[in-house]
């Protein structure tokens, strides 16, 4: 095989897998979205005494203050294991397993989302537009960043693999939680979409989480198939003799 085989697979594997990295971030449009997304978050007030579960070692209190039903798009988010995020590890907060920022209704339907960068950090989430016009159809009651709960392994795996561009649904509790393992802990919930700054994240203790179309397109493939074809390039390379000069 000629060496400039390997070379040009392993060239062809890292522009492709760097084009997928770019693309696969990419926001899906109004026109395929499902149709529940235009629906509002509903929630409902309970009379429901706090409970305690456990998660990591650590036992926690859960003071549900509303029922909570919501569809919508992932736009950002972040994950509380990420090796930098450092407040989850000084807290001992092992029960936020992720943080998703979402949009819904007209936020949906108007499309104005593929014209802003949405970001997250710790426990925000972040938005940017150059364009005026993006920004007055930009509803801001109609996306939130929600603090996810969850004891049960199988629903933190499923929180932990979202995806940019995924439309989700998840059910549960907008509720206060607290432990007091090294540290006092607590933290709380907003109530409302109204509200902005600190306090205005919904932390949601989830009992049902589902995916209902994902998000990145071929992308996601694409990138596998890239790395694929980079150690491939390798392969080919390392397989070659080796030549010694004979003078």
């Amino acid at each position: 095989m000629d060496h400039r085989l390997g070379k040009w697979l392993f060239l062809a594997g890292a522009a492709l897998l760097a084009l997928a990295l770019w693309k696969k971030t990419d926001l899906p449009s109004p026109q395929e979205l499902v149709p529940d997304l235009l629906a509002e978050p509903a929630q409902v007030e309970v009379a429901k005494s706090p409970f305690l579960v456990a998660a990591g070692g650590i036992e926690y209190t859960i003071r549900p203050l509303y029922s909570y039903d919501l569809y919508g798009m992932v736009v950002s988010k972040h994950n509380a294991d990420t090796w930098w995020d450092y407040l989850h590890k000084e807290w001992n907060d092992k029960l936020n397993i992720t943080d998703l920022c979402v949009i819904w209704g007209s936020n949906a339907s108007s499309g104005a989302y593929r014209d802003i960068e949405f970001w997250s950090e710790q426990f925000t989430c972040n938005a940017k537009s150059s364009s005026r016009e993006t920004w007055e159809a930009f509803d801001m009651t109609a996306i939130s960043n929600n603090h996810l709960l969850t004891a049960d392994q199988r629903v933190a795996k499923a929180l932990r693999g979202v995806r940019i561009g995924d439309q989700v649904h998840f059910t549960g509790y907008l509720a206060e939680y607290s432990h007091n393992h090294g540290m006092p802990f607590k933290r709380g919930t907003s109530i409302v979409r109204t509200d902005s700054g600190n306090g205005a994240c919904e932390t949601v203790f989830v009992e049902g989480f589902e995916v209902l179309r994902r998000g990145g397109g071929p992308w996601y493939s694409v990138q596998w198939l890239a790395v694929g074809l980079m150690i491939l390039g390798v392969v080919a390379w390392l397989s070659l003799p080796v030549r010694l000069d004979q003078r």
